[in-house]
């Protein structure tokens, strides 16, 4: 069920979120969090309410969507409420805020969060510079953004790292989840030699392969350079090297001297999983806060530059 309230107030929309859940037959006691959406007008919210349902399924929640609208025009609050099936396990709430109200987001926000419950704010376009400090992401205990949406996203991690509070983390950080489970997995087998160096090679423009190369930087503590190229990942060690690619059916390649290739079936992940992934914790994530440190240590290749080692 979606009801439009346009030019309407906080108290209207709370009442009528209230009447619509009585007579829907919900009720807000399975809530575990709210998933606080912030984006400026014309970013795609669609897709994120779309995202966020899907994972209310995993995480029951109340969704509440911000639309930031023309600062200039008139006060004015327009607001939408799903619930039942157009809201999957949760209850969604979309305020669009124009005028001065679209400055002052945040108070609009607070009559609607669950009490008693953990707030998440996630921004699926373009973030600001230093999430904790927003007026929307100091409701927060943890705040996402999405790095791969930035307008610049070869310094984009850097603009994290120095604008990091404890309880920020990022989707492309769930992206690498599984290349960072498999690169872990094979470096518990033996033989158990140091990594002497990392070679990480991905497409430019990626802050996904940056995160990878800095999470590697941050854990082995060896010398890593990041090319651009064919995604492959070359580990360095006194035996021969253990390396991590892409095969043309999209599975993981992990080669290792003297053994048999082994290959793993892999799959892009999208929003809803990586936003599932990153509503499973409400803890800081100090891993990710290292990632972003040992990204900024890793040796970056100018464009166009020979890849040592890794196939281009």
């Amino acid at each position: 069920m979606i009801l439009d309230l346009p030019a309407t107030t906080t108290e209207k929309v709370s009442k009528k979120l209230v009447k619509m859940r009585e007579s829907g037959g919900a009720v807000t006691l399975g809530r575990v969090l709210t998933l606080v959406v912030c984006a400026d007008e014309g970013e795609p919210t669609e897709g994120a309410i779309e995202a966020a349902n899907d994972a209310s399924r995993e995480h029951p929640c109340r969704v509440i969507v911000v639309s930031l609208g023309n600062r200039a025009a008139a006060a004015r609050l327009d607001a939408q409420i799903r619930v039942g099936g157009d809201a999957g396990a949760s209850e969604v709430v979309v305020l669009r805020l124009y005028g001065d109200l679209a400055e002052h987001a945040e108070s609009v926000v607070v009559p609607f969060l669950l009490p008693d419950t953990p707030v998440v704010t996630w921004w699926p376009g373009e973030a600001p510079s230093e999430p904790a400090a927003d007026p929307v992401g100091r409701l927060g205990t943890r705040r996402i953004t999405d790095a791969a949406k930035a307008s610049d996203p070869n310094t984009i991690l850097a603009e994290r790292l120095a604008g990091y509070a404890p309880g920020d983390s990022d989707l492309v950080w769930a992206q690498i989840t599984y290349w960072r489970a498999i690169l872990t997995a094979a470096l518990d087998r033996p033989p158990h030699e140091p990594v002497e160096r990392v070679v990480v090679s991905g497409p430019d423009r990626s802050p996904s392969i940056d995160l990878l190369a800095g999470w590697l930087r941050a854990q082995l503590g060896v010398h890593t350079q990041r090319h651009i190229g064919s995604f492959e990942v070359r580990l360095e060690r006194a035996t021969g090297p253990l390396v991590l690619a892409v095969d043309g059916n999209n599975n993981a390649v992990l080669s290792n001297p003297g053994k048999p290739d082994g290959r793993v079936a892999m799959s892009t992940r999208g929003v809803r999983d990586c936003i599932a992934e990153e509503l499973r914790r409400l803890d800081p994530d100090e891993i990710y806060h290292l990632a972003l440190q040992g990204a900024a240590q890793i040796s970056r290749e100018p464009v166009g530059a020979p890849a040592e080692g890794v196939s281009a």
